[in-house]
């Protein structure tokens, strides 16, 4: 049986992309991006729950992401967990 390990993330960054290179010349950014659901707690009472995810980017994509991304943009991220 096959498997599959894919993540979509809607959401924004908390802070300006951090890109750097390795000895190789490789591109990498690093940035946090953050999603928010409402939901009814015990009491009834509607609360909001924020998740973090810290995302790699690689190549032309972390050149991308760190040229075009700033604290607050609005993202859309597809990758693997």
């Amino acid at each position: 049986m096959a498997s599959f390990n894919k993540i979509t993330i809607v959401g924004y960054l908390g802070k300006n992309p951090e890109i750097r290179y390795l000895p190789d010349g490789s591109a990498v950014c690093n940035f946090s991006v953050a999603t928010t659901e409402k939901k009814k707690d015990i009491a009834g009472e509607l609360r909001e729950f924020t998740t973090w995810f810290r995302i790699n980017a690689w190549g032309r994509t972390a050149e991308a992401a760190n040229q075009y991304l700033s604290k607050g943009s609005q993202v859309f991220v597809e990758g693997r967990l």
